[in-house]
């Protein structure tokens, strides 16, 4: 098995390079990819989903990419501990209909070994936003990154 650094136990540093990754990868809304970041078992909850493993893990992001348009996610370290990282986050995409929307969220990530993500639970809630109050547009740029995001 490949190791997928950085590795716990975590470092502010290792775990601030870690939320990037996954900010990163999650922009490419690319689910193969995304899913190579998790144990072959992992286990999620988000929002009233459960997933398990990463064959789940590319059904679920390819179903919520086909319905979430024009993704683009922030994500902030919250904390650290060992193998533990807790992040908040916010994306911005709109439905089939046009409609944007703003998400709001927490993740627990918890990590082996190798620096695969063993568990995510995240919560999150929607706001609908016009399109002209959008602040996400594409993936961080370079001059953005280690910034923090308003919480509103």
């Amino acid at each position: 098995m490949a190791d997928r650094p950085p590795l716990p136990p975590f470092t502010h540093e290792t775990a601030v390079q870690k939320v990037q990754a996954a900010e990163d990868a999650w922009n490419t809304r690319d689910p193969e990819r995304v899913a190579l970041a998790y144990s072959e078992d992992s286990v999620w909850r988000n929002r009233g989903t459960f997933v398990t493993g990463r064959a789940e893990i590319v059904e679920f992001l390819t179903a919520k990419w086909a319905r979430e348009l024009d993704y683009a996610l922030r994500k902030d370290l919250w904390a650290f501990d060992g193998d533990r990282i807790a992040v908040r986050f916010q994306y911005e995409c709109h439905d089939a209909e046009g409609r944007w929307w703003r998400s709001y969220g927490n993740e627990l990530w918890e990590f082996d070994a190798h620096g695969l993500m063993t568990r995510r639970e995240a919560s999150i809630n929607d706001v609908p936003i016009e399109e002209h109050e959008r602040r996400l547009h594409g993936p961080r740029p370079a001059s953005e990154r280690g910034l923090s995001f308003p919480l509103r």
